[in-house]
């Protein structure tokens, strides 16, 4: 619901779950039904690409996970908007926003994420970087602008096509953290920062917490 309230020409759900297909499909949704035996979530999304027969010519591939259901239209939108004129378009783009607490600085669960004076990402790591070694971990924040990786990307489609080809990297499997592997083979990702808050589901205690959130929201 949140991704169809944002700019984009069309929102498809892409699973390898035909119960999935249904539902979204019941509340008039579109949705395709892709292998089973994806390794990532790029490699479904190029799938439902082709199966959709979509132009090689758009302006961008939005993947949107499933398992980020609080991410904002406008956060969709910030990332969008870095595709608009296609002589400045980047090859992949992602977000980011400033890290505002201790407990999110050193969660592994949370990608941090360091930039060039270009707004590129140098490296994606679940460790906080920079390593502030002149201060204690609890003054760390307090001494850096840290960043944490939002999990939101968009492609030019021709890019996104070659991204599935590369195999994993040593930077990948050792963080696992599949855009390294991008990094590793030479391809930049434009970030764009957002300051709104969002939350994937990555453990037992996220999935309390978004039904917590939900129950305030309803």
């Amino acid at each position: 619901m949140q991704a169809r309230q944002a700019n984009l020409a069309r929102v498809v759900v892409a699973t390898d779950d035909e119960r999935i297909v249904r539902h979204v499909q019941e509340f008039g949704g579109e949705a395709v039904l892709t292998r089973p035996d994806h390794p990532s979530g790029t490699d479904r999304l190029w799938e439902a690409f082709q199966q959709l027969g979509l132009p090689a010519d758009v302006h961008c591939i939005v993947n949107i996970q499933g398992d980020e259901p609080f991410i904002q239209p406008a956060q969709i939108n910030a990332l969008a908007a870095l595709f608009a004129d296609p002589a400045t378009a980047p090859a992949i783009a992602t977000l980011v926003k400033p890290v505002v607490s201790t407990e999110e600085l050193f969660s592994p669960h949370l990608p941090k994420v360091v930039l060039n004076q270009r707004g590129e990402a140098l490296y994606f790591s679940r460790h906080p970087l920079p390593y502030q070694r002149q201060y204690p971990e609890a003054e760390w924040l307090a001494q850096h602008r840290y960043l944490r990786h939002l999990g939101l990307y968009a492609y030019k489609p021709q890019v996104l096509a070659q991204l599935t080809q590369l195999p994993v990297s040593p930077l990948e499997a050792a963080e696992s953290l599949e855009q390294l592997r991008w990094l590793e083979a030479g391809f930049k990702i434009r970030c764009a920062e957002t300051e709104l808050d969002a939350f994937g589901i990555d453990t037992p205690e996220d999935v309390e917490r978004a039904r917590a959130r939900l129950a305030r929201s309803a």
